[in-house]
Formats: structure tokens, sequence, C-alpha cells
């Protein structure tokens, strides 16, 4: 019996088949190369870029990690971005139209207003700053626009950690500020302007009439340079600390977080905000993509060279 080796049409040798899956697997061109690994992929699944499991086709997040196995776009610039993400951080816009961006209630995209808080869509305008606002509080100085804002701050106000928060900051501020002893002439100098101003006022109190005046001492701030910087490193310590006790855990609600955050932080210190999802370092919540997952303020210091993520 003869058998027909002929290949008709619409049929492809398998011989062929695995010599140009061999060949696109050996190209050096990119192009070919990728196209055989989506092929791939579509056959066996989608393979996870952050713990490598092989999920099905039609997985959007990975059955082992939680994470994305596709990424979407942004509608304002197009960038790729997180599809869990409400907001973009390279065109600096918020994203969901579907989402109250101020108390993370659902409305519907015709809404102009919040059904719940009764803030608009469009934004707020920061009194203080006239800074264009998405959020409850303004990004550009921490003033909060909304009433939940206002409420979080008096609330956050009558936590003990968060006084001890805001005195160490207010201790630190001050010493910021301080000039040191440069030398020991500066600490003779002062002595002797001390001794001359209880002359003084001795001299003016027995012109009164007043026989033994108790002069009060000057409460000098002046220290040396080690002393300083001394008082700074404790303060800061102590700021870190209450900071690190004052993480923000991962909630569900990316507006409730960075609410949160932000009435939390002290004033008169330069901080920053780092992310549960990227490790990086923000101005403040407000201008991170994922902020549900948590995170913190750090002490960046008054010259600090650390980058800051997204503050431009």
């Amino acid at each position: 019996m003869i058998e027909d080796n002929t290949i008709r049409p619409g049929q492809v040798d398998s011989g062929q088949m695995s010599m140009q899956r061999e060949g696109l697997w050996r190209t050096n061109r990119p192009e070919e190369r990728l196209d055989y690994q989506q092929l791939q992929q579509q056959v066996q699944g989608v393979m996870c870029p952050n713990c490598g499991t092989v999920n099905d086709a039609e997985s959007m997040f990975c059955a082992s990690c939680g994470s994305p196995l596709r990424m979407g776009s942004c509608p304002n610039c197009g960038s790729e971005i997180d599809p869990e993400a409400d907001f973009c951080e390279v065109c600096h816009k918020y994203i969901k139209k579907n989402v109250c961006s101020f108390c993370g209630a659902q409305m519907s995209e015709s809404e102009v207003y919040c059904h719940e808080c009764g803030n608009p869509r469009g934004g707020i305008v920061c009194p203080m700053c006239n800074t264009l606002n998405d959020f409850s509080f303004c990004k550009q100085c921490g003033t909060p626009l909304t009433q939940e804002a206002k409420m979080l701050v008096a609330d956050m106000k009558k936590r003990p950690d968060y006084q001890m928060l805001v005195e160490a900051a207010r201790e630190l501020e001050d010493l910021e500020i301080q000039i040191p002893y440069s030398s020991e002439r500066d600490v003779v100098r002062d002595q002797m302007n001390d001794k001359l101003r209880e002359r003084v006022l001795m001299l003016l109190a027995k012109d009164k009439g007043v026989q033994n005046p108790t002069i009060p001492s000057k409460n000098t701030r002046k220290i040396s340079q080690e002393e300083l910087t001394k008082r700074k490193d404790e303060k800061i310590q102590l700021l870190t600390e209450l900071l690190e006790k004052m993480a923000v855990p991962a909630q569900p609600s990316p507006a409730k977080v960075r609410n949160y955050a932000m009435a939390q932080k002290p004033a008169g210190v330069r901080l920053a905000w780092v992310c549960n999802w990227k490790q990086a370092m923000h101005s403040s919540p407000c201008g991170c993509a994922k902020p549900q997952l948590g995170g913190k303020w750090i002490i960046l210091g008054k010259n600090s060279k650390d980058e800051i993520k997204d503050d431009k």
C-alpha cells in the first residue's frame, strides 16, 4: 500500500510546526520570541511575574500571592497602572469614576456630588494655599478640607500618643532653629552679660525702694554643638518610635487610609509617607496609588537627601 504524504491546503506538517516553534524559540528577533512565549502562555496559563505561579489563562490575579497578572492603563495619560489603583502616579490624577475620592463611597458616573459626604467630584480648592485637591486633606499644606477630615483631626488631638508626637515635633522644631556656642569665648561673654543684667536689675530695684530684691535668673537656651546634636538625636528617636507605633494598617478603603494618615501628621517636621505597596517614599498618602495596603510616616530631617517619589 502506497502512503499518501501529500500535504493538502490548510494542513500543517507536524515536523514543520516543530521546526517553526524551535525556530521562533531560537530566533534573535525579540518580537518573534515574545509571540511564541505569549502563545505558550495562552495554552499553559499565565505566569505570575511576582511568584512564578502559573494561573488559568482567564485569571486577573495570582491564586498564590494575589498579585495582578495584567496591568491596566490610566484613562488620562495612558500609563500602565495596577488594576486595583485609584490614582495614577504618573499624571497625578484620581482615576476612579465610580468611587468618591473623599470618603470612598460608591457613586454613579453621572453624580456631580457624592450622596454620602456631599463633596464635589471635581475636587476642592484649599482655602489656605489655593491648591485643587481630590482628597480630604490638602496635598500641599495639609489643611483639612472636609467635615470628616476636621472630625478626624479633632479626635486625633485627644489621643495621648498623638499629643506626645506633637510635643516632640515642637521641641525638635525649636532645636532646629537654636544656635549653639561656637567657642569658649561665647560662654564667657554670656556669663559676663548675665552678671551685668543682674547688676542693672538690682540697681533699678533699689531705686524703687526694694531693699533685698530677688532677681530672676535668665533662662538661657544656648548650649554647645555636642549637646544640641545629642538632644536632636533623642527627639528624632522618640518621634521615630511614635510614628512606628502609629503606622496605618491595611484597610479596604484607600480614602479611609489617606484621611487617617493625614490626620495624624504632625506639623513642623519634614516627613515622608512610606507605602507598604512598593516601599516608595511619597510626600503624603495622597500621592500613592494603593494606600489601602497601609504605610507609615518617617522623618526625613532638615537636610535629608532622601528622594520623595511623587512631589513634583
